[in-house]
């Protein structure tokens, strides 16, 4: 049996830097991840990365802003403690190497971003996250720790109320193997392939957040998924924040500039589910273009500002849409962008199960509430990343070793098993499909109880139908049928917990937008939502909304 002191599951930003805590704390760390460290989701993020060091900014600036965004609901101790690490944070990444964009007087070059008060966005062009993932990769491979690369996680194992460690399959083997641990942190990124049309890379499946549900951990806040504004029509790749921070303008079918009629004061640059809603709106009461989208335009910034600020942007409209946004507006649509819930955890990334940690998004701590701002997502993966290193570090230091059995191995098996020896059945990726449209259909910007039960009857009867699921590669080696079968199995769990938490908030709170109860009810719902499993499916409670010194009130752009 391989065993460590901490294993951290995931290996983009939040795992990197909470495994580099842990190192240096002097424990024995293991990273385990389904892909390569550097091929993690984390190195999507194009926009930027906050931090309030201008001169005209300020940390309590960025502090109300966090909260205003999250439409009151994001925990406002953890947010000031986010904020004010967030100057240091940027520092560090920088002495660790990150090619951060330079503003002529070589001071770091920031740009606007949603729903914020200041230029506070500090980045590197349009590629930040991966700017600063193969910064932290590089510090990180300074250090010794032991990579378990191209395994998948099936179990988070808890006995006598504590983690005893992980159960995972090798791909190039297909051998299912026990880790026992101390200490396991889940850093396995977003969950967004929920969703048939999103800008989240085929792996971020939610394996963690599953594998955490399963053991017994509170998932919190699931209802709160964000849909970006800007996502390429087609193909739903990302059309980065940075875009309308540069300049850029949205325009309906009549050649207006809409955003005035939604947020009057910043236009297009509102926070992100204000300006999803507007560019919905104007598509469905009939000023979006054939085939149902509106225009982003860039051509005014001019050939060198897009080219140079926005390269990335631009070779995917070339590539990818046949559209040169040099001299041609990009025709755009929100898509499923970011899950503001997660497993629940406290600042130290602490979870409800003694030895189990989450941080990234993955982890709901809660800093974003009902609406994430822009930039605040590399903030938080680093920030929260090395507290759920830290505290693992020190419960690693003074807990008595783990139980790991054969027996868990097994159990963790068995159903993989009947589903390779299965001659009868559906594919997973029938299933898959059939979820993710289910999601995009009832699941989306606008919601009401109608749609959200029906949504919810369907998820139940797909999961019916994932019972009788088939592999039907047998092989050991790199069977990625096996691996769509797990993945699709830990997202139905996950698509049944949004659901029911978005039926049961009546009420409209940042992403979440009920039709049916189109206003915000702080006297009911100023509330975290809170989703244990049970065998008849996510049982509910509610846990208040932690409080310092901003009052809530209506949220204006």
């Amino acid at each position: 049996m391989r065993r460590h002191e901490v294993l951290v599951v995931g290996a983009g930003l939040a795992g990197q830097r909470a495994a580099l805590a842990a190192v240096e704390a002097r424990r024995d760390v293991a990273i385990i991840s389904k892909l390569h460290p550097l091929r993690s989701h984390s190195g999507a993020a194009q926009g930027g990365i906050n931090a309030a060091v201008g001169k005209e900014d300020s940390v309590d600036t960025h502090i109300y802003d966090t909260v205003k965004g999250s439409d009151y609901l994001g925990d406002q101790d953890a947010i000031e403690f986010f904020c004010r690490e967030a100057g240091p944070t940027v520092v560090e990444m920088e002495h660790y190497g990150t090619i951060f964009s330079r503003a002529e007087d070589g001071s770091l070059a920031r740009r606007p971003f949603g729903g914020q008060g200041f230029p506070r966005t500090i980045y590197a062009a349009d590629r930040t996250g991966l700017a600063l993932l193969q910064a932290l990769w590089e510090r990180l491979g300074t250090e010794h720790f032991t990579l378990y690369q191209e395994w998948d996680l099936t179990n988070i194992v808890v006995r006598e109320g504590r983690v005893q460690g992980i159960v995972a399959f090798d791909r190039r083997t297909g051998q299912f193997e026990g880790i026992a641990a101390k200490s396991v942190i889940v850093a396995t990124g977003p969950a967004g392939r929920i969703y048939g049309r999103t800008t989240n890379a085929h792996t971020c499946t939610g394996d963690g957040v599953a594998a955490a549900y399963d053991a017994g951990a509170l998932l919190k806040d699931l209802e709160f998924v964000q849909f970006h504004p800007t996502a390429l029509l087609e193909s739903g790749i990302l059309i980065t924040e940075g875009a309308r921070g540069e300049g850029g303008i949205l325009k309906n079918v009549l050649g207006e500039r809409f955003m005035g009629k939604y947020a009057p004061h910043v236009l297009d640059l509102a926070s992100r589910d204000v300006v999803s809603r507007a560019i919905v709106t104007e598509v469905r009461e009939g000023r979006g273009f054939p085939g149902d989208f509106v225009h982003l335009e860039l051509m005014h910034l001019g050939k060198e500002r897009i080219e140079t600020r926005l390269q990335e942007i631009c070779d995917f409209c070339r590539n990818f849409a046949g559209v040169d946004p040099v001299v041609s507006p990009i025709p755009i649509f929100p898509a499923q962008h970011y899950m503001m819930g997660g497993v629940g955890t406290n600042i130290r990334g602490e979870t409800n199960i003694a030895g189990l940690y989450a941080a990234g998004e993955a982890a709901c701590v809660s800093i974003h509430g009902a609406n994430r701002l822009g930039g605040n997502s590399l903030l938080e993966t680093l920030v929260f990343g090395k507290q759920a290193g830290l505290a693992a570090a020190a419960h690693a230091a003074s807990a008595s070793a783990p139980e790991l059995n054969d027996s868990d191995v097994a159990d963790a098996e068995a159903p993989v098993r009947r589903m390779m020896s299965r001659t009868d059945g559906e594919d997973p990726q029938a299933i898959r499909t059939a979820m993710q449209q289910t999601m995009d259909r009832y699941v989306g910007i606008y919601r009401t109880e109608a749609d959200l039960l029906e949504g919810l009857r369907q998820i139940r009867a797909i999961q019916k139908r994932f019972e009788q699921v088939r592999v039907v590669d047998r092989s050991n080696v790199y069977n990625l049928n096996l691996t769509d079968a797990l993945e699709t199995g830990h997202m139905l769990e996950l698509a049944e917990v949004i659901v029911v938490g978005a039926f049961a908030r009546t009420e409209s709170r940042g992403a979440h937008s009920r039709v049916d109860y189109p206003s915000r009810d702080d006297a009911h719902w100023m509330r975290h939502t809170l989703a244990r499993k049970t065998p008849e499916g996510p049982n509910l409670t509610y846990a208040p909304v932690g409080y310092t010194r901003w009052e809530p009130k209506e949220r204006v752009y």
